[in-house]
């Protein structure tokens, strides 16, 4: 713990629920301003673009409003910014943004308004290019030895370097033994690239030779001539996180390495300068010039919010953080005459500018109200908040329970401290920090309270518990396991009900059995004495209906909702194997006759397309009005300072009627995302439903079944940039061309790596999942080997007379 902590300059919180990472962030002076303040452009994986240009507030005051000079949502995710000479016919800086299928260039230009505050900065595309694989991250330099412009280089995913002078693609080409992508880095001293491989190792490769390789793969058309050899290596013996080649001194020739443990120094040519061993894992690091003459300093942020300062192997400095910063850069503002500014960026998006000092923080101490107490007001107080907590107690929407945690979890548990972590229905995660005392192999009891998250019941009754926890020896374990909290948490025992608009009917193969036998926690308001029929009441309303045949092995759920079904018949299912399995009965089976209730399915689907169709909708209309908005605020504001008094000509009506449009279109986007949520999770329970009545019509194992309920189920949440349709869509087209395809050639079909986009409508969505229920029907496995339909199914006449309604390859037929 370091006794100083770094002074803070500047900061903002950038969105809420984005992420970032190392390449998100970079400085410079990217609006050719040339005042020599650099500014801070920021990416997110959410595709939101930032520009700041920071100026230092108060003590105890928010950032002011005009540091940020930009801000725009792109289509696509930002995996790395940099700013350098991306056009051949200009010499100004301009912003080259990484996205995993796209290279854009931009500039970004501001322009003086008519008042004060009226300057307008504007992001305006130069070119781009469109990659055919998929980015993992980017350099750039004076590749070749040219000094007036910048070229980049793209590393992909597949391990091949993409080459780009300005507007034009140069040349790709391999690298060899690729398994997976690391930092790259280029080096304008020796003109040579810098990655570390899946092998933990350094290895450079020449410019000029990679070039000259591809130039003699046109003409041969060799294997030998298309193998590019790297120019030296270095085994670390660990995984970099990044790597750097400072170029602030013309004397200093050093290659920087950040492993997981280590840090290195390297020459040009490979061999070690120098290596320092961390006692920590660190986050991000930046090297920058040293005042003694022959060292070099770096900056090493870690996992603890410190931020530690070595010179060589020598630690200098040492402070503490807000936030742990997954990218540092160093930065100048001459507004203050303050260089060498430290911009930290967390994976959350908390961005600030710091500098190191030993300034004090003063800290008076408040004064002691001495005011006497009035003991029967502070009474009166406490018997109506016990009042309080003895109605909510009673209420039958909390249910408190008490989870036993196996002993074999803690088996090795003695006198440590422990973290809990419970991940329940509404997927809140709750931390718990307990000291165990009472030595090896104890039991302990963690008690919690569950509480539904909305007005209509949940999706999964099923939660997750992982312990952290450290052994004897201090290595760090995990421990985990699965819970299921009880139907009686969410409904209540009712009155049953003959008629329903849904029912659904399982089979079984033993004879009827009493429901009161299996569902002994229901039987307060069960007027069946012979427990043929049981009715259970969700606290949000709806009601779910059971009955038992008397003469056959039939059972019957229905209700006036669909997917509200799907609680109840998943319970009854598993009593039904629990009750026959006490019995000793072995050969018990749940089965379902059909056919499946596509329709009543789609139903459900539909609602919850309709309502991102309308989210859609009205965020367009708010950056209309929005806009709108801006534009009749900034005539008004021309008006008031104009010296000569002129007529508003409506403005002050037109302005607040925009007012009241916006306001009106927040409302009712917010009323429309409430009630997304609840669309989407109740299209979850239905889709729970629909595997659950097709693993019992084909009678599904178990990684079947995972198999069928990873492609109907992708998301946990609907978001802005991915939603259910389209994961859903890609999924299910992939199982009909590979285990589930007709012809054995489409099987050695890859999944399409095209970018996944908002569907028009539900048409073709609905198509592919009506082929699946059918090919699965007609013997179809769920495998994720790509031999598993071999021999193909026999097709069924009239099939391929259907109309098909996919845009790419044909996967219906």
């Amino acid at each position: 713990m370091s006794l100083f902590k770094a002074r803070d300059w500047w900061a903002a919180v950038l969105g809420e629920g984005e992420e970032f990472d190392q390449g998100c962030l970079c400085v410079g002076d990217v609006d050719n301003s040339g005042s020599g303040h650099d500014k801070i452009v920021v990416g997110s994986y959410m595709g939101m673009l930032r520009v700041f240009s920071p100026h230092p507030a108060k003590p105890g005051e928010p950032s002011p409003a005009h540091s940020q000079l930009l801000e725009v949502q792109l289509r696509d995710p930002v995996i790395q910014v940099e700013v350098g000479k991306f056009v051949s016919c200009s010499d100004l800086l301009h912003l080259a943004v990484l996205h995993p299928r796209k290279l854009s260039v931009y500039s970004i230009s501001g322009t003086a308004g008519n008042v004060e505050h009226g300057v307008q900065y504007q992001l305006k595309r130069v070119y781009e290019h469109n990659l055919q694989r998929t980015a993992c991250n980017m350099t750039y330099g004076t590749f070749g030895g040219v000094t007036d412009h910048h070229s980049m280089c793209i590393q992909s995913m597949d391990g091949m370097l993409m080459f780009f002078e300005q507007e034009s693609y140069s040349f790709g080409r391999f690298l060899p033994g690729f398994l997976l992508p690391g930092p790259l880095c280029y080096c304008s001293r020796t003109d040579t690239f810098l990655t570390v491989s899946s092998a933990r190792q350094v290895e450079s490769y020449r410019y000029t030779l990679t070039r000259c390789k591809t130039h003699a793969a046109k003409h041969t058309h060799t294997l030998q001539s298309r193998r590019v050899c790297a120019d030296w290596t270095l085994v670390l013996g660990e995984q970099a996180l990044d790597l750097s080649v400072p170029s602030f001194s013309p004397s200093s020739s050093s290659i920087f390495v950040c492993g997981e443990r280590n840090l290195y120094c390297l020459k040009d040519n490979g061999h070690i300068r120098f290596m320092k061993k961390l006692e920590y894992n660190p986050s991000c690091f930046l090297p920058y010039s040293s005042v003694s003459e022959g060292t070099t300093n770096t900056l090493v942020g870690n996992h603890n919010n410190m931020l530690l300062v070595y010179q060589d192997v020598t630690l200098k400095w040492a402070a503490q953080l807000s936030c742990s910063p997954v990218a540092s850069r160093a930065g100048c503002n001459h507004y203050v005459d303050l260089k060498g500014v430290v911009v930290t960026l967390s994976n959350e998006g908390h961005l600030q500018c710091s500098y190191m000092g030993t300034d004090p923080s003063f800290f008076s101490t408040p004064k002691v109200d001495a005011r006497e107490q009035d003991y029967s007001q502070i009474d009166t107080e406490m018997k109506s908040l016990q009042r309080v907590i003895r109605q909510a107690t009673r209420t039958q929407a909390v249910l408190r329970i008490l989870f036993p945690v196996l002993s074999t979890l803690f088996k090795v548990l003695s006198r440590h401290v422990c973290v809990l972590t419970v991940c329940c229905v509404s997927k809140t995660v709750f931390f718990f920090v307990c000291l165990f005392y009472t030595g090896v192999g104890s039991t302990t009891v963690v008690a919690f309270s569950a509480f539904l998250n909305g007005q209509y019941p949940p999706a999964d009754l099923t939660g997750d518990v992982a312990v952290s926890y450290s052994s004897p020896t201090g290595i760090p374990r995990v421990a985990q396991c699965k819970f299921s909290l009880p139907l009686r948490l969410v409904c209540c025992p009712s009155a049953p009900s003959k008629n329903a608009k849904y029912k659904i009917t399982v089979d079984t193969n033993k004879p009827p059995v009493n429901l009161s036998e299996v569902f002994p926690d229901f039987l307060e308001k069960s007027e069946d004495k012979e427990g043929n029929a049981l009715a259970f009441h969700f606290l949000s309303g709806p009601r779910v209906t059971v009955m038992a045949s008397k003469t056959s092995q039939r059972y019957r759920i229905q209700s006036e909702s669909f997917e509200d079904i799907w609680l109840v018949a998943k319970e009854l299912v598993q009593r039904f194997d629990r009750h026959f399995a006490k019995q000793g009965v072995k050969d018990f089976r749940n089965s379902f006759a059909g056919p499946i209730p596509l329709a009543e399915y789609f139903e459900t689907v539909d609602h919850h397309f309709e309502l991102r169709v309308s989210a859609e909708k009205y965020q367009d209309l708010l950056s209309e009005r929005a806009v709108q908005f801006r534009a009749i605020q900034r005539r008004l504001l021309t008006r008031f300072k104009d010296k000569t008094p002129a007529p508003l000509q409506n403005l002050d009506t037109l302005m607040e009627g925009t007012y009241r449009q916006v306001i009106a279109l927040a409302d009712a986007a917010e009323e429309n995302r409430a009630c997304l949520n609840q669309a989407f999770v109740r299209l979850r329970s239905a889709t729970h439903l629909l595997i659950l009545l097709v693993s019992l019509w084909q009678g599904l194992n178990t990684e079947q079944n995972a198999i069928l309920e990873a492609t109907l189920l992708p998301l946990l949440q609907d978001t802005p940039q991915l939603g259910w349709e389209e994961s859903v869509d890609a999924a299910v087209s992939h199982l009909l061309r590979t285990c589930l395809s007709r012809s054995p050639k489409d099987q050695a079909l890859s999944l399409s790596t095209s970018q996944l986009n908002m569907p028009k409508d539900t048409v073709r969505l609905k198509k592919h999942i009506t082929l699946l229920c059918d090919r699965l029907g007609k013997g179809g496995r769920l495998s994720l080997a790509s031999e598993a339909n071999v021999p193909t199914p026999v097709m069924m006449p009239g099939e391929r007379g259907e109309e098909c309604l996919c845009v790419s390859r044909c996967v219906c037929v």
